[in-house]
């Protein structure tokens, strides 16, 4: 297959890696335009020697030079601006000088006309407001040679050779047929180059915006949606405070020991089963995971404004994390039991860092939660008396029990039962 890799090794001829879009289409298309010229421009002066008067074809073959060796120069140099003047120049004075060489507008029929190629392709290579100038030379050109040829008409027609009707005819009819043919033909190339630009463009736009969902996913993963927005416009740090917030702790029990016996491979799949399963449990429920620490999983209710009871929903989160476990064999084929601890307080809510950061809580009522938890009797659980004040009416607890708790000293903490269940008023059995 040569002819096709020479055609496209000439198209993009002189295209550098660092040109943008619009640069490499107007170097395709000047390289297409001096090819259509160049072929163009030969085959008329070929049928014009062979139809018309013998003239020196000195000046016409040292055009067809020009235009090929300044071509060549351009790939050689990558002078982009050097080419497409020079390149512009001999397609609007070229024309004019071959008709002048031969006669008049009438004899030469019309040869001209092939100038209008110069600010045509201005238009196309330089821009709009670039191809004015190149327009009022060819119109200040054209006026020029109309100016001589009927002043000077009874002078050239008496020096000119005899040019048949039928030929000026017939190169009149070639020359607006080659000049329509070779717009047409950049327009069309243009058009089809630009169709294919603006759907890669349109790709890259959807790369980018498949890119940019990936990357809003990933961040929603990580961090909260208020924050994640607010990160991404806010460069400050982000540290609120919450008066009340509602956290959790969920601790695999004799998690070491069990891992002692396992690959890394099968604790991680272990780990994932389970963990995967909460973050189910707690989309589920509109609560907040905050983290995972080790084989404990951290979190939160009330930070993202829920105008539910979210207390009452983390211990129903809490409930159904524990029942999951028991009841569910393909998510804890270890048979893997939990200590769950809940408190509800205030609380610092933030992100830590700059590289690998993370959305974290601080503060008493998250210490509170993480020691009932590591104290709490495995398969139950456990709660501060805030939280048992306000879930009070809704489930039912067993008696208090007074716990020793690093920092904190004896603790009264409440085991969690089951959600009571709605009382049922005589008026509305019947």
């Amino acid at each position: 297959m040569p002819p096709p890799n020479f055609l496209s090794a000439l198209r993009n001829g002189g295209i550098r890696p660092d040109d943008d879009a619009e640069t490499r289409l107007r170097k395709s298309l000047l390289v297409f335009a001096t090819g259509l010229f160049c072929a163009g421009s030969m085959l008329w002066l070929f049928l014009y020697g062979q139809m018309g008067p013998q003239f020196s074809a000195n000046a016409p073959f040292v055009f067809q030079l020009l235009l090929v060796g300044n071509l060549l120069y351009f790939f050689r140099s990558g002078n982009f601006d050097w080419f497409r003047l020079t390149q512009l120049a001999l397609f609007l004075f070229a024309p004019f000088a071959v008709q002048w060489s031969i006669g008049n507008f009438i004899t030469a029929s019309g040869a001209s006309l092939w100038g209008l190629l110069a600010p045509i392709g201005a238009v196309l290579f330089c821009g709009t407001r670039e191809s004015i100038a190149w327009f009022i030379a060819y119109l200040f050109l054209t006026a020029l040679s109309g100016f001589f040829d009927y002043y000077l008409a009874d002078s050239a027609l008496a020096n000119a050779h005899a040019v048949s009707i039928q030929t000026s005819v017939f190169f009149f009819a070639l020359n607006f047929a080659a000049i329509s043919s070779i717009v047409y033909l950049l327009l069309r190339y243009a058009v089809i180059e630009k169709g294919k630009l603006q759907a890669s463009l349109e790709e890259t736009h959807r790369l980018l915006q498949e890119e940019q969902g990936r990357s809003e996913r990933l961040l929603l993963n990580i961090l909260p949606g208020p924050i994640a927005e607010r990160l991404k416009h806010d460069s400050q740090t982000i540290a609120d405070g919450f008066a009340d917030v509602t956290v959790m702790f969920v601790d695999i029990v004799n998690f070491t020991k069990v891992a002692e016996g396992l690959t890394p491979q099968q604790v991680f799949a272990m780990l994932n089963r389970i963990f995967s399963s909460f973050d189910e449990l707690a989309e589920q429920y509109g609560m907040e995971k905050i983290k995972t620490i080790g084989d404990a999983y951290m979190v939160a209710g009330g930070l993202n404004n829920e105008r539910n009871n979210y207390t009452r929903s983390i211990a129903e989160l809490a409930i159904a994390m524990r029942d999951l476990l028991r009841n569910d064999y393909t998510v804890n084929n270890m048979r893997l039991d939990v200590r769950i601890g809940i408190g509800t307080g205030p609380v610092v809510a933030g992100v830590v860092g700059k590289k690998k950061f993370i959305y974290d809580l601080w503060g008493d009522t998250v210490n509170l939660a993480s020691r009932i938890t590591s104290e709490g009797t495995p398969g139950m659980i456990h709660v501060d008396a805030t939280t048992h004040q306000r879930l009070a009416g809704d489930f039912a607890f067993d008696e208090p029990q007074s716990i020793y708790l690093k920092g904190k000293g004896n603790t009264e903490v409440y085991r969690l039962g089951n959600a009571c269940e709605p009382t049922v008023t005589a008026a509305a059995t019947a």
